[in-house]
């Protein structure tokens, strides 16, 4: 079922999602060569304690996942793109690091994600980073009263065919509120003018996730982290997006 928030609740959701902008923003900020991906973890898991904030993360345990996640971050590196479980691994020169991070406070959930490099970008890195950044500002304009859910789909599909990255469709946005995933469910590529009629209060994550040559995941021996099959490399961008009569509002704004 599909919960529209009242006006009052949408701005009852503003903390949750600057805490969790805040988050991302300082452990972007602390990416680097040498930096332990465990040394990300400890530093998101003392922002949510410091906060009085709770992980969305670290008792999560989805039918996908082979036991419950135990940290409070995806970490997902190089061909690794999406859940990616921190472990102690130390970023290299050259890495490319999407970091996922969702959180309640308040009783409300926000959840968000970016990639960066560390040290030596690679061209085609950048490039993969971009598309998604394009195609997650891409879908956000398209998430206006009276438009079809197909329409954010489409819109970010448009920007993957564009890059020429291919789309796979198991995994992409959906509905935050109390809890982290909700409906509706908002596919990567889709049709224009199809789905639900998208109606003021409604709050979704929008999440678009590109691999450089391929569509097609496995998941690794951790149980959870979803690499490619190629060994090509990907990224991920998301925010959490309140639809209003006055258009989105991304309530996780790093600003």
């Amino acid at each position: 079922m599909i919960e529209l928030k009242t006006p009052t609740e949408v701005q009852q959701m503003r903390p949750a999602g600057a805490f969790v902008a805040s988050v991302l923003s300082a452990l972007k900020e602390r990416a680097a060569v040498g930096v332990n991906l465990l040394e990300l973890d400890e530093l998101a898991h003392e922002m949510i304690r410091d906060a009085g904030a709770s992980s969305c993360y670290i008792d999560y345990h989805p039918s996908f996942g082979a036991s419950p996640f135990g940290k409070v971050l995806c970490t997902s590196v190089n061909d690794a793109v999406l859940h990616g479980l921190p472990h102690d691994y130390v970023l290299a020169d050259g890495d490319l690091l999407s970091v996922d991070f969702a959180a309640e406070l308040n009783g409300w959930v926000a959840d968000s994600a970016l990639s960066v490099v560390v040290g030596t970008p690679r061209p085609e890195d950048l490039r993969v980073i971009e598309a998604t950044e394009v195609a997650l500002k891409a879908g956000i304009e398209a998430a206006v009263v009276g438009n079809k859910l197909g329409d954010i789909s489409w819109a970010i599909g448009e920007v993957a065919h564009q890059y020429g990255y291919p789309v796979n469709l198991d995994f992409g946005g959906h509905g935050v509120g109390r809890t982290m995933h909700g409906e509706p469910h908002i596919a990567n590529d889709g049709r224009a003018g199809r789905g639900l009629k998208i109606k003021p209060g409604l709050v979704v994550a929008i999440e678009p996730w590109f691999l450089i040559s391929t569509d097609e995941i496995y998941t690794d021996p951790d149980g959870w982290t979803l690499r490619s099959t190629d060994r090509s490399r990907g990224a991920h961008s998301e925010h959490t997006v309140a639809i209003t009569p006055d258009g989105p509002l991304i309530l996780t704004d790093r600003g």
